[in-house]
């Protein structure tokens, strides 16, 4: 893809890793950024030889600095309003369906930590800055920041963050539970490259049906969730890979997963 591409897409093998592309802005999120990463998403979602997805910033100082604070000048708040509903970018990050692990790579804040809290997994730099600053501009969050945080972090984790709009170093937001594997700025690719390429060995059937599952437990009493959590265990039993997963433990091979 163009370099000028305000989202470059990647795949080798079973992993596609989305690069938010505008360095110049710290990768600040406008509209083309927004609606090109529903779009890609929205396409890896269809593709089944992707089984999971990586989402980082370009360069060396930021994964995403947060919204493109330009765009708000002169905006009415029914426009405002139409931009975070139609097409919402933290939701299509959720709602992907197959395995998703943020990147961290630099500053992470507003929109940028609400990107990755919408993410499975989150894997920071040691040098990455994690926070939710729209206070500062006498905002709140908009993208799910008051929402996923605290059920992440804590009530009380969450409410100083979002009070202050502090930054924080990935060490803190490691203690906290805001990010779940810190490494040095150097093995970050990498490592979040070899965890994905792991999980992207399994079974493709059952990490979908594990996803589905996690994500009711955040929104249903605990026996809805047992509930749901034995019907999907029914579908997974009724999947090819459950065949090919217990004949391969059997017989003591590696497993050839298909997502059937």
């Amino acid at each position: 893809m163009a370099k000028d591409q305000v989202v470059l897409q990647d795949i080798d093998g079973h992993v596609a890793t989305l690069t938010i592309n505008r360095p110049d802005k710290l990768n600040a999120l406008n509209i083309e950024t927004r609606q090109a990463v529903v779009d890609a998403l929205a396409d890896l979602a269809r593709n089944d030889d992707v089984r999971v997805v990586i989402i980082t910033g370009a360069g060396d100082k930021a994964f995403i600095a947060g919204a493109d604070i330009k765009e708000f000048e002169g905006r009415s708040p029914i426009d405002q309003f139409r931009v975070m509903t139609d097409s919402s970018m933290f939701q299509a990050v959720a709602d992907f369906p197959k395995p998703t692990i943020a990147a961290i790579n630099g500053f992470c804040l507003g929109g940028g930590c609400e990107t990755a809290l919408a993410c499975d997994i989150r894997i920071a730099s040691e040098k990455a800055k994690l926070g939710q600053p729209e206070i500062n501009l006498g905002l709140m969050p908009g993208g799910g920041g008051t929402q996923r945080l605290p059920r992440l972090v804590g009530l009380g984790a969450a409410y100083k963050l979002l009070y202050t709009g502090d930054f924080i170093r990935a060490s803190e937001a490691y203690r906290i539970g805001l990010v779940d594997e810190v490494v040095p700025p150097e093995e970050l690719a990498g490592r979040a490259k070899e965890l994905a390429q792991s999980i992207a060995q399994k079974s493709p059937v059952a990490l979908r049906l594990i996803k589905e599952a996690v994500r009711a437990s955040a929104r249903t009493p605990l026996d809805e969730g047992l509930s749901k959590e034995v019907t999907l265990f029914a579908l997974a039993f009724a999947s090819d890979d459950k065949k090919e997963g217990v004949d391969a433990f059997l017989n003591k091979r590696a497993p050839a997963f298909t997502g059937r």
